[in-house]
């Protein structure tokens, strides 16, 4: 005999979807599927929540939790069973405290011989200051040369990802794989569209990481890490076959391939777009290499982590011109 326990799934609340406040009180530097879920919540809900930055430090600069990414959640999303997808509708994210930390670093993987020998100085912490008025970002301490810099801001998660599935251990929230995880991919952003293979019951939806800025492939170690408020909404499409993290905007399909190599990423990002033709627009496989071949761009999500991770690219107007495949058609492959 095991011990276990269970809690009672309630009802859906009478009126349609509904509008969550929720204020977390602990957090998690797993990605887990034994943590307890903090909400439940229904297809079509949205929540209003806060991150930590990626040192566990909240809006106020108080430490709240654990360096390394600790997470908001899990949310537990009725209706989510494994062999779905998990939509996960970014609707606003909003920075709420005027700094962001980060480092004057450049990732191993982006030196040289060379130039590692001459950056044997670097590593040092750089604060940011965030003018939200303005929408900009400036070094905090910044002389000589760039006394003047200010960079606009373009908040975005770092991290978002589900549960793994049964068997699996809890991942660290440095970690990445078809759940989602720590991804620092710039483009999951407010008005973003993720898309998250479901490996658990209810999905256990996690969310931190945020960054002020980043650019591709977060090169400087750690981005412009700051805390975050987050609005966001979930839909669940069922039973749907998918490779590799999503991500939609307004203008482009997107796909994150992310492995222990460039050329790995590279190729599970190309695979996981061809899947998502194959199933959404009825492409041959023949049909989908002359798009790619055509129209594809490729860049270099992420460079800091484990893992690496390289993002396909297709602009949607391209594929105005193909027609849709049948509803029907677009689950299992």
């Amino acid at each position: 005999m095991h011990p276990f326990s269970a809690r009672r799934l309630p009802e859906r609340p009478a009126g349609g979807p509904r509008q969550h406040d929720f204020v977390p009180t602990s957090y998690s530097n797993e990605f887990s599927p034994h943590r307890a879920p903090v909400l439940t919540i229904w297809p079509g809900d949205s929540v209003r929540t806060t991150t930590l930055d990626s040192g566990g430090v909240d809006a106020k600069g108080q430490t709240r939790a654990l360096f390394g990414n600790p997470q908001t959640g899990p949310f537990y999303v009725m209706e989510a069973e494994p062999g779905d997808v998990l939509a996960i509708h970014i609707k606003r994210l909003r920075l709420n405290r005027d700094y962001a930390d980060s480092l004057d670093s450049i990732v191993g993987r982006a030196l040289t011989p060379a130039l590692a020998a001459k950056a044997t100085a670097l590593d040092k912490p750089v604060r940011w200051t965030l003018d939200r008025e303005r929408g900009r970002a400036r070094p905090e301490a910044a002389t000589g040369k760039l006394k003047d810099f200010w960079v606009p801001v373009r908040p975005m998660l770092g991290g978002l990802a589900v549960a793994p599935g049964f068997g699996n251990a809890p991942i660290s929230t440095g970690d990445t794989g078809r759940f989602g995880g720590n991804m620092d991919f710039n483009e999951i952003r407010e008005g973003a569209t993720v898309y998250l293979p479901v490996s658990q019951p209810g999905a256990l939806l996690y969310l931190g990481d945020a960054h002020a800025l980043q650019g591709d492939g977060e090169t400087s170690q750690y981005a412009l890490e700051t805390s975050m408020d987050v609005d966001f909404s979930v839909e669940v499409i069922k039973s749907r076959a998918q490779s590799a993290p999503r991500v939609e905007s307004a203008t482009q399909l997107m796909v994150l391939g992310q492995a222990g190599s460039l050329d790995e990423a590279l190729r599970a990002a190309t695979a996981g777009m061809a899947q998502w033709l194959e199933q959404d627009y009825g492409l041959s496989l023949s049909e989908t290499a002359q798009v790619l071949g055509s129209s594809v761009s490729f860049v270099v999500a992420n460079l800091a982590g484990r893992s690496v991770g390289v993002a396909a690219k297709l602009d949607k107007s391209l594929l105005q011109q193909v027609e849709r495949a049948p509803a029907a058609a677009r689950g299992r492959h």
